[in-house]
């Protein structure tokens, strides 16, 4: 009835009780499946730089079979470090697509790490070499700890990891939160040189905001495979020139990664969509010497699937508040 109409809202700590990678992965999987069977809809994105200096943006779609409706408005604040707090924000909002009614409003801070750090897991189980040895991360913020944890979840013959900080310093806090992780079998490095490090590695993951490359191109042995995970506005950058030129590369989603993405720095260069590999829509066998990237911007359907999951899971529960919301 619309005068008894509920509007669920889940916090952090409401989402903390019910997210788990398994969850986030089977999402993200699905989100991917959805998009390429052309079952699920990514609405163009909204992506711009604020007078505050902050970035704001908007990522929207739908799948019609799941009644499912929604978008993802989220940023990224710099200033708010000095704030003590976390310069990414996002909210995550799901509506009745028959009537345009809001069912829920999710932190989706902890959705978006979730299912970045999914799609980066499923990148390498897809894509690397599954016997690889050495992890070199760039970044030391939450997005940087969630994608190794996941490489480590996706790679069990993983020993060694190197990590690249911005400062060129070890970081307290990031090596904290691996030692949390609590894998005996894999040894962290804080490593000063980024060119050696991804010389040694067989996996590379870059997980910063940055505008420009981290590393040359001739560090890259054949072999690697690299998941880019920063490059998700239009002027970011992560890779060398060079590197997607030599490369096998695969996309989230390719319109946004020629728009906001790795592929904005190699227009017109041959791709193919994660999505396809994995329901059989295109192939892609692995030869030992292959450099393959997968260039991930991010997409709508991961956040909405993941959204709608814990939505289910937290009405089952009776977690997070609902208050009255009559239309």
């Amino acid at each position: 009835m619309r005068q008894q109409a509920q509007l669920l809202l889940l916090d952090h700590d409401a989402i903390a009780g019910l997210l788990h990678a398994d969850l986030a992965l089977d999402a993200v999987t699905t989100a991917f499946a959805l998009q390429a069977g052309q079952q699920g809809r990514i609405f163009p994105v909204v992506r711009e730089a604020l007078a505050t200096g902050g970035v704001f943006g908007i990522k929207s779609g739908d799948v019609a079979s799941r009644d499912l409706l929604g978008f993802k408005a989220a940023g990224f604040w710099p200033a708010n470090r000095e704030l003590g707090g976390e310069p990414h924000q996002a909210t995550v909002m799901l509506f009745d697509p028959a009537t345009g009614r809001p069912r829920a409003i999710l932190d989706g801070n902890a959705i978006t790490t979730a299912r970045t750090a999914a799609a980066g897991e499923l990148g390498l189980r897809t894509l690397a070499r599954q016997d690889s040895q050495s992890v070199c991360i760039f970044g030391t913020g939450v997005q940087a700890s969630a994608q190794l944890a996941a490489a480590l979840r996706a790679l069990s013959s993983l020993r060694a990891a190197y990590y690249v900080s911005r400062s060129g310093r070890p970081d307290n806090s990031f090596e904290a939160r691996f030692a949390a992780l609590g894998m005996t079998h894999c040894t962290l490095h804080h490593a000063a040189d980024a060119d050696a490090a991804v010389a040694a590695s067989d996996v590379v993951i870059t997980a910063t905001p940055a505008r420009g490359p981290l590393f040359s191109a001739g560090a890259v042995k054949p072999g690697t495979h690299i998941n880019c995970v920063g490059a998700d506005t239009r002027g970011k950058r992560e890779l060398p020139d060079g590197v997607l030129q030599q490369a096998q590369v695969i996309v989230d989603d390719l319109a946004q990664a020629s728009t906001l993405g790795e592929m904005q720095w190699a227009p017109g260069m041959a791709c193919v969509q994660l999505g396809d590999l994995l329901i059989g829509n295109a192939d892609y066998m692995r030869k030992p010497e292959d450099i393959s990237v997968f260039d991930m911007t991010g997409l709508a359907l991961q956040d909405l699937v993941l959204g709608e999951a814990l939505y289910k899971a937290a009405r089952l529960a009776g977690a997070g508040l609902s208050i009255p919301w009559p239309w």
